[in-house]
């Protein structure tokens, strides 16, 4: 139990000093660099930006839209993401096996009992034919795999819990 807390703790320093703490420093750290490296050792930028504070809101104008267009580009219209969230799928252990709350405890179950009822409804009527008895069958053995707790196909890694 101590070391799942330790790894949680982990995950949420990591997002927090990654995503916000080191953002803001970053963002802070490059206004006063290039104020006081660049512009302040170049007089006609010195010119339009006296003070350090007309170019940092100036900065922030210009760079926060800029950064929201180049997120949205990212996202909306380049297959960057797309490529980022598949290696993500890929390597999520829950795209291999059933995610524990609901989806464990009334969800699967529930899909394996309709597919059992579904079998035995189709046997009795005699609409089977050999292949489609075949992958039901299969199909009733990957339900059954994960209602255990097992894993169906090739997982990058796998869960202990």
């Amino acid at each position: 139990m101590t070391i799942k807390w330790v790894y949680r703790a982990w995950y949420y320093f990591r997002q927090g000093y990654g995503t916000y703490l080191t953002f803001l420093l970053s963002y802070f750290s490059t206004l006063v660099t290039v104020y006081y490296l660049a512009i302040r050792n170049m007089p006609t930028l010195l010119d339009f930006f006296p003070r350090f504070e007309s170019f940092a809101m100036l900065a922030t104008v210009v760079g926060v839209p800029l950064a929201v267009g180049i997120g949205w580009v990212h996202l909306k219209r380049s297959s960057l993401y797309s490529s980022e969230a598949l290696v993500a799928i890929e390597s999520n252990p829950f795209n291999y096996k059933l995610q524990p709350g609901y989806v464990k405890d009334a969800s699967g179950p529930a899909t394996l009992l309709q597919i059992r009822l579904l079998r035995k409804l189709c046997e009795a009527t005699g609409v089977l034919t050999p292949s489609e008895r075949a992958e039901i069958t299969e199909l009733e053995k990957k339900w059954t795999t994960l209602v255990e707790g097992g894993y169906i196909g090739s997982p990058k890694r796998k869960l202990n819990f």
